[in-house]
């Protein structure tokens, strides 16, 4: 998220000393690239590790506070939520073993959190969403107490004057609006970063820009929103949907999103992007900045382009460009965002080796990638990869469309390997990489296939909570195990974990097939209703999805019992005899908190609601069930 140091004034005027700040930021950069103060000639990479935290139930634990604070390293910072984690790598030179010594530090950071995060009952997860996270987890309460957070959270809200909404369709559909940018804290990436010159920017961002829908393919692993099976790399469409500053008139304009892939190549310069989002994008965080940046270039010195960074690290591109400063010496990096987190080190840096030897080899051999491919099609490339994975059409150099894993295997993974040879790094290590990637594309199955598989295959009638759970504590177990993603058997049902975890709170187990009438339907379809689905309650909802009622059936036969003639009955209408005003509970209500309230009130069913929408039901059959299950582990225990 960047600097986590921003103002918190709101008014008009610091925007506008906020924005003379940018713009004189850019000009900074645009005078120190024509006199040539861009470090060039050296090629460094790096990395962002990000994580999950888990309970022993495999559900987030908002641990990050704890953990960060008993963790007495500078390479970990905080996320968005107090269920991630944040380790940024130590920058490299790309030759010889850099890849392996990127891959004992991602070990090492990852034994440094888990060792913390024991402490605490947690564990960590490597994976691009969590599939046990829940839209109730996704509360302010849960960010971290951090300003940066809270101002982006007010200032995106501001700006949109509207809720969040995030619709996605995969093989299941997932429609959600929510009223907080922790959308965002759904996902967890692997970026990394390759450093280059001022004057080869635009054309290795360009290459960069070509290869990441087939880079992509090969890598995803976020095939799951709890229980919906998504796009393969669920992170691209939520991640856009969190932060999505448009309002609904902008969004019918077509004003690109924050979060986008971009909308052409760039013909010269870094500076054509910085000057497209300073156009494009609102100023929504301010920190404290420099007083004059373009008279420190002049006389030699070295800006830090404080406000251009900022605001910078307010746009998502997928891939971004990065200035920063090492050693008092400026350098440009080109910040590929798309991995996402996990399944494996092995995995997250096999990934990684097939991007950097993508990007040296064809630097090498491509002089401007524009005259080969369109845009279009590199931008389509990256979103077939999104929704599908490896079974993603790929069209490629002279318009030549052919499937993802064919692309990869028969011709990008040999240039891959080649860039690396060239780069001079080591034999075995190269081997090892591409021998990785290569098994997993053949075996196509990639962190999301295995997650979607996983859950496609297990018992029907078994219980969404628990199986995502399962799938949790297999991750952890491969991972820890350090095996990767194309050896994984699939997860099944888990019969060591306690299954009570999965009825701790309404939303793990409400009902979300509902059927709903209107108040103006006639009793006879509530009745009609009852008896196909087999219920004895049907929420009541207006125009706007909003519960206003409930018809019961025994409702329905009090009114029966009043000896109504056939003729009355038929042209009665629900709100004639629905229940208004319910007592309801919400998705984070305890299940025994709702135990308590629907005895004391002598109710039969309770709705759900969020934000006045029904979201679930939970009836006493559901609880009676749930008694069940209880007595039945008791007198097993018993016995």
């Amino acid at each position: 998220m960047g600097d986590l140091h921003v103002s918190t004034e709101h008014d008009e005027k610091a925007r506008r000393r906020f924005m003379r700040a940018l713009l004189n930021d850019q000009r900074a950069l645009e005078l120190m690239i024509e006199e040539g103060m861009i470090e060039d000639g050296v090629r460094r990479i790096g990395a962002e590790q990000e994580m999950f935290l888990v309970d022993a139930a495999c559900r987030p634990a908002n641990k990050a506070v704890q953990v960060l604070d008993g963790i007495d390293d500078s390479r970990f910072t905080p996320e968005i939520a107090q269920f991630n984690l944040e380790a940024n790598l130590t920058p490299r030179e790309f030759k010889s073993h850099c890849l392996e010594e990127l891959e004992d530090e991602l070990n090492q950071v990852l034994d440094i959190a888990r060792q913390e995060a024991d402490k605490h009952e947690a564990r960590i997860v490597l994976t691009g969403i969590l599939p046990t996270l829940r839209q109730m987890d996704l509360t302010l309460d849960n960010m971290m107490p951090i300003d940066r957070y809270r101002e982006l959270n007010e200032t995106l809200k501001c700006i949109r004057g509207s809720d969040f909404r995030l619709n996605v369709r995969g093989i299941d559909e997932l429609n959600v609006t929510h009223d907080n940018c922790m959308l965002e804290a759904l996902n967890t990436s692997f970026q990394i970063h390759i450093q280059v010159g001022a004057d080869e920017f635009a054309r290795l961002y360009n290459i960069a820009q070509a290869i990441t829908g087939p880079v992509l393919a090969a890598a995803v692993n976020s095939g799951l929103i709890h229980h919906y099976r998504l796009w393969h790399e669920t992170r691209i469409a939520v991640f856009q949907n969190s932060i999505d500053t448009r309002s609904d008139l902008l969004q019918q304009r077509g004003i690109t999103p924050r979060v986008h892939f971009g909308e052409r190549w760039v013909k010269h310069s870094v500076l054509e992007i910085f000057r497209d989002d300073i156009a494009r994008y609102p100023v929504i965080l301010t920190t404290d900045v420099e007083d004059d940046p373009v008279a420190m270039v002049e006389r030699g010195d070295v800006p830090a382009l404080k406000a251009l960074m900022m605001h910078n690290g307010t746009v998502y591109r997928w891939n971004r460009p990065c200035y920063g400063v090492k050693n008092g010496v400026p350098h440009l990096r080109i910040e590929n965002r798309v991995l996402p987190s996990g399944p494996t080190v092995l995995d997250e840096v096999s990934n990684a080796a097939f991007f950097f030897g993508l990007m040296t080899e064809l630097s090498r051999s491509v002089e401007d990638i524009s005259e080969l491919m369109r845009f279009e099609d590199a931008k389509g490339n990256f979103l077939n990869a999104a929704r599908i994975g490896l079974g993603a059409q790929m069209t490629w150099f002279g318009g030549k469309t052919l499937p993802a894993d064919r692309l990869i295997l028969d011709q990008l993974l040999p240039l891959a390997v080649e860039g690396l040879y060239r780069a001079g790094l080591e034999k075995k290590d190269v081997l090892r990489y591409a021998e990785t990637l290569e098994e997993r594309v053949k075996s196509r199955q990639t962190g999301a296939a295995w997650a979607i598989r996983s859950l496609t295959e297990m018992e029907e009638e078994a219980h969404p909570d628990q199986k995502v759970r399962s799938i949790v504590a297999k991750m952890i177990d491969q991972q820890e195990k350090e095996i990767p993603v194309h050896q994984w058997p699939l997860a099944s049902l888990d019969d060591d974990q306690d299954w009570r975890a999965s009825y701790a709170r309404l939303g793990q187990f409400m009902t979300t097939e509902l059927f709903t009438v209107r108040p103006d339907d006639l009793i006879d379809l509530a009745a009609s209703i009852m008896d196909w689905r087999h219920v004895r309650h049907v929420p009541v909802e207006n125009g706007k999805g909003e519960l206003v009622g409930l018809v019961s059936h025994r409702g329905i036969l009090r009114h029966v019992a009043k000896g109504l003639g056939k003729d009355h009955i038929e042209t009665v209408a629900v709100r004639d005899i629905m229940r208004t005003n319910p007592v309801c509970g919400t998705p984070d209500m305890p299940t025994t908190e709702a135990i308590r309230l629907m005895r004391e009130k002598k109710l039969s069913c309770l709705p759900i609601l969020e934000d006045r929408n029904l979201v679930g039901i939970v009836t006493d059959q559901d609880l009676i069930k749930l008694a069940g299950k209880l007595l039945e582990d008791y007198l097993g225990e018993y016995q």
